[in-house]
């Protein structure tokens, strides 16, 4: 069966059109996007501006329910390292209903502000005590079912952490839930794959960084992930941490993604998350290779990271997606915004994102993101084209913000820059089927209650 929308506006991959008709098939694949057409009689008309579905091409889901319980000064100077160790206590303690719960609430969430997709990058793998569940697959499982039961599209990346430092440092407690050897991984990755198929999922690997998986151990998993699946995604952590770049120049006399090109097949499969400390040559090298960077600003933001040089990664013509990370912020529009001011407070400039062929930055922006986010997460979910997954989104033009606005480019920057960004969204759409409508997905309150109760019963004390 075939279903048809007729939008006045819609973001292409060459920029805005005029009337197109979208048409998609039963399995949700777009058949027609045809501009400058006719609406045929009884065919449903977009509300506003039609939108490709932005992936978030970076998860931690049970993170989200760390929200508010950090930001306190627990330390003289506190920074990524302290931050983590609250985070090795929720990891420690989740259980599989909890995690469920929480994957869920926030699923709901990212669908409701304009993502359509998630990569999550999945770590913690066994029982309380560190010791596998019955079924090896039980928080796999978990992850799976709540991007059923809220239909948002998902690429699983089961991750692979064996060391708590460089030159084999051996784990630590708080690191127990997440040690696998690397046949134990591959044996993972091979149950769980053809249950990814049947749910139209995609299932990739995670080396967690390279502080966590030795070099044959690297090697090994990325070997066995391309006997299974040659295409599968491929996503690390890297250079994200000035600490951890200047410990693997102790370790190996090189930078991280540096070593990791020297050392490694990098190429198009890959997605390099933050790399946000590189050098001149690591940012040429690195956008050569045909990898994504993996950029997630609020949690970068959070964290005090540091900020990504966009200027040099484009001018190697390097291709990038956003994440949403540990969900300190759930929201497309607002992960774009943060991205682009970053860049003008780095630069000192204004509309740094935009380029010669769109000139209005949160169009090109979106473009971009949208690109490399259907790459690293090895998904037809490229945009509004044949062929592509119908992940859409629909802003509201009737919205107090986008009303008397003369075009989609400047209705798009409002909803970027100007407006409380997922309140001009009407309706979202994945795989043809619509999850999201008058700004509410269909488990609205019930899903995030969910998370609201795991959330309860982890919650550290209040300082």
């Amino acid at each position: 069966m075939t279903q048809t929308l007729f939008a006045d506006h819609a973001l292409l991959p060459t920029g805005w059109a005029r009337d197109v008709l979208l048409q998609w098939n039963a399995a949700g694949q777009l058949s027609t996007v045809a501009p400058d057409s006719t609406a045929p009689a009884g065919t449903p008309r977009a509300a506003g501006p039609v939108l490709p579905g932005l992936p978030n091409l970076h998860s931690h889901a049970f993170q989200r329910a760390m929200g508010g319980l950090t930001e306190y000064r627990g330390a003289a100077q506190d920074s990524f390292w302290s931050w983590r160790e609250l985070m090795y206590r929720f990891a420690g303690a989740i259980t599989p209903k909890q995690l469920e719960a929480i994957a869920t609430g926030l699923y709901v969430e990212m669908l409701e502000a304009g993502y359509t997709s998630v990569c999550e990058f999945h770590y913690v793998h066994h029982d309380l005590d560190g010791r596998p569940y019955a079924d090896d697959r039980e928080l796999s499982l978990c992850l799976l079912r709540a991007a059923q039961a809220t239909g948002i599209g998902l690429t699983l990346l089961p991750v692979l952490y064996q060391t708590s430092g460089f030159g084999g440092t051996p784990p630590n407690d708080g690191q127990k839930r997440f040690i696998r050897r690397t046949d134990n991984m591959l044996a993972l990755l091979q149950s769980l794959k053809p249950l990814c198929d049947a749910q139209g999922a995609r299932l990739g690997l995670a080396p967690h960084s390279l502080r966590a998986v030795p070099p044959e151990a690297l090697r090994e998993a990325v070997a066995g992930l391309a006997s299974l699946d040659a295409t599968a995604p491929i996503h690390i952590h890297i250079a994200e941490q000035t600490g951890e770049v200047e410990a693997c120049q102790r370790w190996s006399g090189q930078r991280p993604v540096q070593w990791l090109l020297n050392h490694l097949p990098v190429d198009a499969r890959w997605c390099l998350v933050h790399a946000t400390h590189m050098d001149a040559d690591e940012y040429r090298r690195a956008a050569h290779s045909g990898a994504v960077a993996g950029l997630c600003p609020t949690t970068e933001a959070n964290l005090g990271d540091g900020i990504f040089d966009m200027a040099q990664w484009r001018g190697a013509g390097g291709r990038w997606g956003v994440g949403s990370d540990s969900h300190a912020t759930v929201n497309a529009a607002e992960e774009l915004q943060l991205l682009e001011y970053s860049q003008r407070l780095a630069t000192r400039q204004r509309n740094v994102l935009a380029d010669d062929a769109q000139r209005h930055v949160a169009t090109a922006m979106t473009l971009h993101a949208v690109a490399g986010g259907a790459q690293a997460s090895g998904r037809a979910v490229a945009g509004l084209a044949v062929g592509q997954q119908a992940d859409l989104v629909l802003l509201d033009a009737s919205h107090p913000l986008l009303q008397g606005l003369p075009s989609p480019d400047a209705m798009l920057s409002a909803h970027v820059f100007a407006s409380h960004r997922r309140s001009a969204i009407a309706e979202v759409w994945t795989g043809g089927q619509r999850r999201v409508l008058g700004g509410r997905h269909a488990l609205g309150n019930r899903a995030w209650q969910g998370l609201v109760d795991a959330r309860r019963s982890l919650a550290a004390p209040a300082h």
